[in-house]
Parts: structure tokens; C-alpha cells; sequence
């Protein structure tokens, strides 16, 4: 049973609560773990599956099981409630996702052929902005569906464009320096604007990141910081991968 049920023991989608239950006071964040018996059981299922591929297919399984363990970290431990309370805390649980779980799932997956690097590219695009859009954002602290949805349109992309950049074929090269680079700048413009912006965006936590000594506009800069500069570096030293490897190619025939 989840530590974090709500306190009437209602349905959540009844009362609105978010997935994570209500929003956490500093003192008892260290007590908030998920305890979700069904995603537990679903992480258990899928790791497992995910190992027996890549000892069949003779893939790397540590990245596959250290991959799914911060995975399951980032989706179990306290992080959960305290994303119900503090954006910073949401797009905090993002990034490990998306740039720490993400990169080693892809390593142990097949390498892929190349011509899905641009529809990932896109399809990535695409989840990132629309999942931090204030309404829809906001409707993941209101609905259970909407909160997985997110979650695994956005994991799931970010997994896809992992693998199409880490393992593209040495002839799409030059291509994958471009998707990693506009990746790079379209994460690192989405941050900037949240970081930036002069004013809160996100109505779902107006009232609950004092509690915790930020107001909402400090809580929604110190996220868009987060996602700003840990996602340019990330993909931009991906890019500079691709290029060396692009430079090594030239170089050859002029050998």
C-alpha cells in the first residue's frame, strides 16, 4: 500500500489528488516513499524481461539493470511527493529520467538502423514542450492517467532518441550530429524560458512551494535552470561525439 495514500482514503481520481498524494512538508518528505504495488511489480517485470534480451542478444546488462534501478528511484523514492510540491522537484525527477536512465536503457537496446533518428528527434520534441505547457503539466497533479501518460511519452521518447543518437550508424554521422545539437538547443531554450519568465506559469503549485522556503516563481526558475543547463551539456557532448567520429571518417581517405 502506498505510504503517501491520502489521508480520507478516497478514490484519488475522486478528490483530484495527485499519483504522489498531496503535497509534502519538509518534515515528513524522509517517510513519502511509493510504494505502488502495481508499478513496483511492473518495473520487476520489465527489468526482468529487458535482462533476458540482452543476455540473449549480448548486450551490456548492467546498463540495462543500473538504467532501470535509478529508474525506479527517480519513480519510488520521496522525489515523488516532493514533485507534487516543488517544480524544481518534478523537473528534477525529469532529467534523471531523461538524461541519466534513458542514455543507459538505449546502450543495452538493439542498435537501430538509422532511419528512426529523425522521428524520435521530433517525437522528443514534442513530449518535452507539451508536458511542461501549463495546462497539461497542471492536469498531471489532477489526474492518475494524465500523470502516466506523461510519464511514459516522455521516458519513452527520451529512450528512443537515446538509442537512435548513442548507436547510429557510422554512415549517419553527420545526422546525428544534427539531432543531437537541436536537441541540445530546443531542451536548453525550454529551460531558458522557464527560467526566465517574470512570472509563475504553473497554477498546481502557486500554494505549495513556500512551505518549503521558495516562492513559485523561484520554484519554477530553479527547475528551468535544471532542465537548461544539464540538457545542453548532455546533448551537446553527444554532438560532439558525432562529430569527432564525423572527423576521424574525413580523415581517412585524405590518409
Amino acid at each position: 500500500m502506498r505510504l503517501f495514500k491520502a489521508e480520507m482514503g478516497a478514490p484519488q481520481m475522486a478528490t483530484g489528488i495527485a499519483y504522489c498524494g498531496v503535497p509534502p512538508v519538509p518534515g515528513e518528505l524522509t517517510a513519502r516513499f511509493n510504494g505502488d504495488p502495481f508499478l513496483i511489480g511492473a518495473l520487476v517485470v520489465v527489468a526482468g524481461i529487458h535482462y533476458l534480451a540482452c543476455r540473449r542478444a549480448g548486450r551490456p546488462v548492467i546498463a540495462a539493470l543500473t538504467g532501470w534501478a535509478i529508474a525506479a528511484g527517480a519513480l519510488l523514492s520521496p522525489l515523488c511527493a516532493l514533485s507534487v510540491a516543488l517544480f524544481s522537484a518534478r523537473i528534477g525527477q525529469h532529467m534523471i529520467l531523461l538524461l541519466v536512465a534513458a542514455p543507459l536503457l538505449a546502450t543495452a537496446l538493439p542498435r537501430p538502423s538509422g532511419r528512426g533518428l529523425w522521428p524520435a528527434t521530433a517525437a522528443f520534441f514534442a513530449a518535452l514542450w507539451f508536458w511542461h505547457m501549463p495546462a497539461p503539466y497542471d492536469a498531471t497533479l489532477a489526474s492518475t492517467p494524465v500523470y502516466w501518460a506523461m510519464h511514459v511519452s516522455l521516458f519513452g521518447t527520451g529512450v528512443w532518441l537515446w538509442r537512435e543518437l548513442l548507436g547510429s550508424p557510422r554512415a549517419r554521422t553527420l545526422q546525428a550530429l544534427a539531432a543531437g545539437t537541436i536537441s541540445s538547443v530546443q531542451m536548453g531554450m525550454l529551460g531558458a524560458v522557464l527560467a526566465l519568465a517574470s512570472h509563475p506559469m504553473f497554477t498546481a503549485h502557486l500554494f505549495t512551494s513556500q512551505a518549503w522556503g521558495l516562492t513559485p516563481l523561484a520554484d519554477q526558475q530553479l527547475g528551468g535552470v535544471l532542465m537548461w543547463v544539464p540538457g545542453i551539456a548532455l546533448f551537446l557532448g553527444v554532438s560532439l561525439r558525432s562529430f569527432e567520429q564525423l572527423w576521424h571518417t574525413l580523415e581517412r581517405p585524405a590518409a
